[in-house]
């Protein structure tokens, strides 16, 4: 998951730079919701709430 996170973090890097807007704010948009996403799964993790594995 973290793959993708930095792959939509890059892909909204050279969209900006190339002048998409849109699509820029699309890629960053899917990288906050899955750090979101794996923050949660990890102060679950931590607190003992969520067993992985």
């Amino acid at each position: 998951m973290l793959q993708w996170i930095l792959i939509l973090l890059i892909v909204a890097a050279v969209a900006g730079l190339l002048g998409f807007g849109k699509l820029s704010g699309l890629a960053l948009t899917g990288a906050k919701l899955l750090i979101a996403v794996v923050l949660i799964i990890f102060l679950l993790a931590v607190l003992g709430i969520v067993a992985i594995a």
